[in-house]
């Protein structure tokens, strides 16, 4: 009979003080200089580019999980249309990562309640978990071992009545401006992880925290890096630098974080030129004709969000709904768009190509880390 658990309780960081070797301080400096050049080169057209990138970043951070779906799936679960769970949920951390980065920013802070509400998007339509969505956990809970067991556990996180006050010391350590950034993220990342606040869903919030953290800071401004795909791609490298964050040495997750980041944020700027590309390549596909402005604020739609009905281009465009489907009919016969629904009503139609290039980029990213390995 297992009749005793022995649970880790973090060490308090609010006032931490860490001061970074030479070598590791200036691959920190390299990083933020290359994060800060993608997000300059996405500012002429944030609104597209954030959200590719976004959706870079929560895909690559649910494929840590196991969670993964096809393009044509996870186009399906962006338009709200019914698509299998494992699409629905990397929709879900989408717009978890969206609230949480998005609140960062408005108020240059981070509060329990940012991250209560981003848990809530990110687990209300779990099937198992959504009775926990956006509540800390009142039970104990575990890494590795079995379902119903903490024996031979990987790690047994605080007993749940610490975790308030834990997070309370995590969002003063976030809140604090006398940091180097990275190792502020890549600390409070880990440091998240270890107290494991939520029943489910830790590792994609506390993901997002990273990108939270370059948002209150200002490194970012305009997208989300996706650093993810880096860690996914060392991701033994990458949980064994937790474990060694919990054994007292932050070097390692600063370092696995660094290197990710960095990657990400020159890989980014080649997706950031294939995606503008796209509209001027998509017109180039159209036998030639006339100029027709339907057409190009089509375009212009889908080229700022890929997936999209009838309806919400029509309120998007301005354009009448009749103008609507016969620019929707060229595009489709020219393989810009492909309807995704497979119906006569409520039909959906996705810009493949758009959605194709973040699995480029995801490769892009996994070769590129796994190369500085």
């Amino acid at each position: 009979m297992l009749r005793v658990v022995d649970t880790s309780i973090p060490p308090r960081i609010a006032d931490l003080h860490i001061r970074l070797a030479p070598d590791r301080a200036a691959a920190a400096e390299r990083a933020v200089i290359e994060i800060a050049t993608t997000d300059t080169d996405a500012r002429p057209q944030p609104r597209a580019l954030g959200r590719f990138m976004l959706r870079s970043e929560s895909v690559a951070s649910s494929k840590i999980e196991r969670i993964s779906a096809s393009a044509d799936d996870f186009a399906r679960a962006l338009a709200g249309q019914r698509s299998n769970s494992s699409a629905t949920s990397m929709v879900a951390a989408s717009t978890a990562l969206t609230e949480l980065i998005d609140r960062a920013g408005a108020s240059s802070a981070l509060t329990l309640p940012d991250l209560l509400d981003a848990h809530h998007l990110l687990m209300a339509d779990d099937p198992t978990e959504r009775e926990y969505a956006g509540t800390l956990r009142d039970m104990q809970n575990w890494i590795g071992g079995s379902d119903y067991s903490p024996r031979d556990a990987l790690y047994v996180p605080p007993p749940p009545e610490n975790v308030p006050a834990l997070l309370g010391d995590l969002l003063s350590w976030i809140s604090r401006d006398d940091i180097p950034v990275l190792a502020q993220a890549a600390i409070a990342h880990a440091q998240f992880e270890s107290i494991h606040p939520f029943t489910d869903g830790n590792g994609r919030i506390g993901r997002a925290l990273i990108s939270a953290v370059f948002r209150r800071r200002g490194l970012t401004k305009n997208v989300v890096m996706p650093l993810a795909a880096g860690l996914l791609a060392v991701r033994n490298e990458y949980f064994d630098a937790l474990t060694t964050y919990r054994q007292g040495d932050p070097n390692p997750i600063i370092d696995v974080i660094t290197r990710s980041a960095s990657v990400a944020a020159v890989q980014s700027r080649a997706s950031l030129d294939a995606l503008r590309a796209l509209p001027a390549e998509w017109r180039a596909l159209l036998p030639r004709a006339r100029a027709d402005a339907a057409v190009d604020s089509v375009i212009a739609a889908f080229f700022d969000n890929p997936v999209m009905g009838a309806d919400e281009v029509v309120t998007v465009t301005g354009v009448t709904p009749a103008s609507v489907y016969a620019a929707i009919d060229r595009l489709v016969d020219a393989t810009v768009l492909t309807e995704i629904t497979g119906r006569k009503r409520n039909r959906v139609w996705a810009a493949l190509d758009a959605l194709g290039e973040l699995d480029e980029l995801d490769r892009r990213i996994h070769a590129a880390t796994r190369a500085t390995h």
